[in-house]
């Protein structure tokens, strides 16, 4: 089993940016596929982004513009570049994990973060 460990989350302002790590353990990643899902107070966990074991990279179509995914197999390490962040949003961003290819369904992944904090203030 992967354990997974975000951080970097916290208060900013609209407008401002965030970058959020996923510090993964238990086993090396560099065949597993990462995303990154957010769940808002009141609503459902939502697909935010993905990266499959080569690097392909996938974004719900809000993000694709201001949210950069990324990955470091040496470090087993997965970051998520936010900009022009918008008070909306403000949620939990979990990180998750699973072998093989990426895909934008929660349900398929295996492993998962306890999520970290980000709140934005307009």
């Amino acid at each position: 089993q992967v354990q997974l460990v975000e951080s970097g989350g916290g208060l900013v302002q609209a407008g401002g940016s965030l970058r959020l790590s996923c510090a993964a353990s238990g086993r090396t990643l560099s065949s597993y596929a990462m995303a990154w899902f957010r769940q808002a107070p009141g609503k459902e966990r939502e697909f935010v982004s993905a990266i499959g074991p080569g690097g392909t990279t996938y974004y719900a179509d809000s993000m694709k513009v201001r949210f950069t995914i990324s990955r470091d197999n040496a470090e087993n390490a997965m970051y998520l570049e936010m900009n022009s962040l918008k008070p909306e949003d403000t949620a939990v961003y979990f990180c998750a994990a699973r072998p093989g290819m990426a895909v934008l369904i929660e349900r398929l992944y295996e492993s998962w973060g306890k999520g970290t904090q980000v709140t934005v203030s307009s």
